[in-house]
């Protein structure tokens, strides 16, 4: 290969022929008879041909069905795609053919630093006497079975049991507040619940036994609750109990029976800016493809590696981490505050538990970078591989701060991606250079591309992101949008049959991808996102605030600002107390990531003339874009609120 004067980093010649990607290719080779002169000839392939690249990731694989599929893409119309009808598979099972003696598969640091692990043969029993115990419960197929759980080995047993039985898995972190919670399980109708009543971060023990109360008390349909500890001063109610120990230490076979291709796995959840959070369903056969061709081809991972993206549980790079088991990797879990005790905390912690494939939001190494962290004088980093980023696009002074200071050799591999489809759009690729600022390439089987104004896809210019042909992984439903409705505005009403996922993108000359940022008003702090509407709803119980405006500015090579503007209610001041009481209870109610960065006074909050709060249009006028090409006065019910706005965004953008 020869070498690209233009990259930071160029694959060593053992990585590239020794990796993943290549070993799927020289497969395509030696059992397809294709050849492709390079990455792009092959992505090509896999975006036009969709039924011959997702069959041979199929074989590839050993996807096993006791009952053949009559076609690939049976349907391939977006929403609405249909594939590998007839075909039955089971995500836990997929999981469990890796099962071998002596080997690990989760390991576990909480933040004190206690290491502990867990092997294959020790998590096949546990998940199936959780099975069965959840059987005996009467859960069954289709059942909702929801999580209120912190990043432990059990929280992975309690997920790995729900989708064996075709049950239908959905968590939430317990830093989110039970109000944030309930409107999220609420809507899916739970029958059975799991919870711990407390969890640590940063050196301190949160109680959250009023939370697990609240939601007890606020799920009508539950009939069961499963506490992974004493759970002191909570009362179940009607709803019976049952103590995690007494669950799991039956001796009895694993059973995953196989369900269709696109039975739900899970539940995740992704908020607009109006309305409840939109409540997403995959299937089994969607995400067991698409992580396998992310995580295997993508990421590198397999059996020999141990592999960790650090993450909350309620954030979707949580079901990504899980997702390493389908390649047979050990997954390393790092419990708690990344940052504590110090700043230090996560790399020595790759070098403590042997990890060979790390990501983590963009938003740590920016952190990481800031604090003067050097990696190397941490730890002994030499095993580790690869570095993943995502949440947001990650800096061109990261990747060099990376180089300076982790390893000038090590390979940088961001992804973007979401909640929606859990899985990437961009990806990175062993075999491909890596250039400060971009990501490496767009993913196998992803027709990404930018779209003008115009909905013509561009070539070197920024553009919305949009996907122009289905993935296995994108949708089945949300849950309760009988009609379909909501699933349609979400991404395709906009390109009708094209997915716009609400990013800027430029793609390259040579196939890689620049991100610069959200072209909508969603939140999405250190990669969880939230509606506006949430934010809006805890802000505006205050008695003092009589309105509200929030956006959240993100930049490329910049660390993103969430600013609140505030219409007061009359007689009232913003002081500090009151701004004191608006963090609290946004931490309390909605997330502690959810906090603003600068809270502001404004005179008025701009509105549309159908009574739509402009967070878009402010949003691009504080990102540098003109006023008068992003709010029309004409369309406005309070025009004259522009000028205040626009004076704010000429102050914020000249200091």
């Amino acid at each position: 290969m020869a070498k690209d004067q233009s990259a930071a980093w160029q694959p060593p010649a053992d990585l590239a022929a020794n990796s993943k990607m290549a070993a799927f290719i020289d497969w395509l080779r030696e059992t397809r008879g294709r050849t492709f002169p390079g990455y792009a000839a092959l992505w090509d392939w896999s975006v036009n041909d969709p039924d011959a690249f997702w069959q041979a990731l199929w074989d590839y694989y050993d996807i096993r069905s006791p009952s053949p599929h009559s076609a690939v893409l049976a349907k391939a119309e977006m929403p609405g795609a249909v594939w590998f009808p007839g075909a039955r598979v089971n995500y836990a099972a997929q999981v469990m053919r890796h099962v071998r003696p002596g080997r690990c598969a989760i390991r576990h640091q909480a933040e004190d630093g206690t290491l502990t692990d867990l092997s294959w043969e020790a998590l096949q029993a546990r998940v199936a006497s959780l099975a069965a115990r959840l059987r005996a419960m009467g859960i069954a197929q289709g059942d909702r079975v929801t999580g209120y759980l912190p990043n432990t080995p059990d929280t992975i047993v309690a997920f790995l049991a729900t989708a064996s039985l075709g049950a239908i898995w959905s968590l939430c972190a317990p830093d989110m507040g039970a109000p944030t919670v309930l409107e999220r399980f609420r809507q899916i109708a739970p029958k059975a619940i799991f919870t711990a009543s407390g969890y640590a971060f940063n050196g301190k023990h949160y109680d959250r036994s009023g939370e697990v109360q609240a939601l007890l008390d606020g799920l009508e349909t539950l009939e069961h609750w499963i506490t992974l500890d004493a759970a002191e001063g909570v009362t179940p109610g009607t709803v019976a109990r049952h103590d995690w120990a007494g669950l799991i230490g039956d001796d009895v076979a694993f059973e995953a029976p196989p369900v269709p291709f696109d039975h739900p796995l899970w539940v995740v959840y992704s908020s607009g800016t109006t309305g409840s959070p939109k409540p997403i369903v995959h299937g089994h056969g969607g995400i067991i493809l698409e992580n396998l061709k992310l995580l295997n081809l993508h990421v590198d991972v397999g059996p020999e590696d141990v592999y960790c993206w650090f993450t909350s549980t309620g954030w979707i790079m949580w079901n990504a981490q899980v997702g390493g088991l389908l390649t047979g990797a050990t997954v390393a879990l790092a419990e708690g505050a990344p940052n504590y005790p110090d700043a230090g905390r996560l790399w020595r912690f790759i070098e403590q538990a042997g990890v060979t494939a790390f990501g983590a939001g963009a938003a740590w190494y920016a952190g990481g970078m800031k604090l003067g962290v050097s990696p190397h004088k941490e730890a002994d980093l030499s095993r580790l591989r690869m570095l993943g980023s995502t949440g947001s696009p990650l800096s061109p002074e990261a990747y060099e701060w990376i180089y300076a200071n982790v390893r000038p050799d090590i390979w940088i591999a961001p992804i973007a991606g979401g909640t929606d489809f859990a899985g990437a759009f961009l990806a990175g690729n062993p075999m491909l250079p890596v250039r400060v600022g971009e990501m490496q390439c767009r993913a196998l089987g992803a027709k990404v591309e930018a779209y003008d104004d115009d909905g013509k896809p561009v070539i070197g210019e920024v553009g919305e992101l949009v996907c122009s042909a289905p993935m296995p992984s994108m949708p089945l439903f949300f849950w309760g949008d009988e009609g379909g409705e909501r699933l349609f505005s979400s991404y395709f009403d906009t390109f009708p049959g094209v997915w716009r996922h609400g990013d800027w993108v430029k793609i390259t000359e040579d196939g890689a991808a620049i991100i610069y940022g959200r072209s909508d008003a969603t939140i999405n702090r250190h990669g969880v996102r939230m509606g506006t509407a949430e934010i809006y709803r805890v802000v505006e119980d205050l008695a003092e605030v009589a309105d509200s405006l929030v956006v959240d500015l993100e930049y490329l090579g910049r660390p993103s600002c969430m600013i609140l503007f505030l219409k007061l209610a009359e007689g009232a001041e913003l002081d500090d107390a009151l701004k004191a009481r608006i963090v609290a209870d946004l931490k309390a109610r909605v997330s502690p990531r959810h906090v603003p960065d600068r809270i502001v006074m404004a005179p008025e909050i701009p509105y549309t003339l159908t009574g739509k709060k402009m967070e878009v249009p402010i949003k691009k006028r504080l990102l540098g874009h003109p006023m008068a090409k992003v709010a029309t006065a004409d369309a406005m019910a309070n025009p004259g609120s522009l000028p205040w706005y626009d004076g704010y965004a000429t102050a914020w953008l000249e200091g």
